[in-house]
């Protein structure tokens, strides 16, 4: 992977931790979701005119993509009211990129060398080795680590599908635009038949940081996207989860939680993992 590419992703990264922190302290999470994602349609829906529309060929890759990543929306809100976001969202995003790494080889026939699978696997450790941190203070709830799991499954599979329609588009940005267009509109309207009262709230009292989270979330998808049409699948997604890296050192030095040693871990597994992924044989 070349090194701009990695810088790329790594900035996806941090706009990824930004919006799940806003998720995670904005009140009803759901309702937080189904707003943010709403912003970020709208975001999309602006540059959809400067941007080649996707290839009919990718149009049933673009709809499932669109499907997957809905359910992902109201998978991760569910997941944080059984487990804390130290505990949850490690997990979630840790797992993906193992899921992506595997897929990719099975739908794509893209095996990675020893060094970089070597590096996804850093990576993916690192990553959730940070649920293990105990000044986060989480709560081991094992129905929260199942949908933990199964937010990574979501992951992985919208970051499989995505990555694979891209490539059929022509247009990786098209794609990508279209497909946060279709997966926030419909997240706000299903959200909308139970969660009115709490999204109206959210939309009087909090919208400034829902719209910066909403144009973080589609910034960052669409760089994860861009990035897919021309690096190996598993790679991009591995760098994309060191996310939960970031929302630590957020935590560490603008929180002032601490800094316990199993982020010292976590960041040595990861920065080895970054390493390893940028090999070239």
């Amino acid at each position: 992977m070349s090194l701009e590419i990695t810088l790329i992703v790594l900035l996806a990264a941090i706009f990824n931790a930004s919006w799940n922190a806003i998720v995670k302290v904005g009140g009803d999470r759901i309702a937080v979701m189904a707003v943010i994602t709403l912003c970020g349609s709208l975001v999309s829906a602006c540059a959809l005119p400067f941007v080649p529309f996707p290839h009919a060929s990718s149009w049933p890759l673009l709809a499932l993509a669109i499907l997957i990543h809905t359910a992902y929306h109201f998978c991760l809100p569910i997941a944080y009211h059984y487990g804390d976001f130290g505990q949850v969202y490690p997990i979630a995003r840790g797992s993906a990129p193992l899921l992506v790494t595997l897929g990719a080889a099975v739908f794509a026939g893209e095996v990675l060398s020893f060094l970089p699978l070597l590096g996804v696997l850093f990576l993916s450790v690192g990553v959730m080795s940070l649920a293990f941190d105990t000044r986060t203070g989480v709560t081991r709830n094992p129905r929260a680590i199942l949908l933990a799991l199964g937010t990574g499954a979501f992951i992985a599979s919208y970051t499989l599908v995505g990555g694979l329609g891209a490539r059929q588009a022509g247009s990786a940005l098209g794609f990508a635009v279209c497909l946060t267009i279709g997966n926030g509109l419909l997240t706000f309207l299903i959200a909308l038949t139970w969660k009115f009262k709490a999204i109206k709230s959210i939309a009087y009292g909090n919208l400034i940081p829902a719209a910066i989270g909403g144009g973080m979330q589609v910034g960052a998808y669409w760089i994860v996207i861009w990035a897919m049409a021309y690096a190996p699948l598993g790679m991009v997604s591995s760098l994309r989860e060191t996310s939960v890296l970031f929302a630590a050192l957020i935590s560490t030095f603008i929180l002032k939680e601490g800094f316990g040693v199993w982020r010292f871990i976590s960041s040595g597994l990861i920065a080895c993992g970054i390493a390893l992924t940028r090999y070239k044989p």
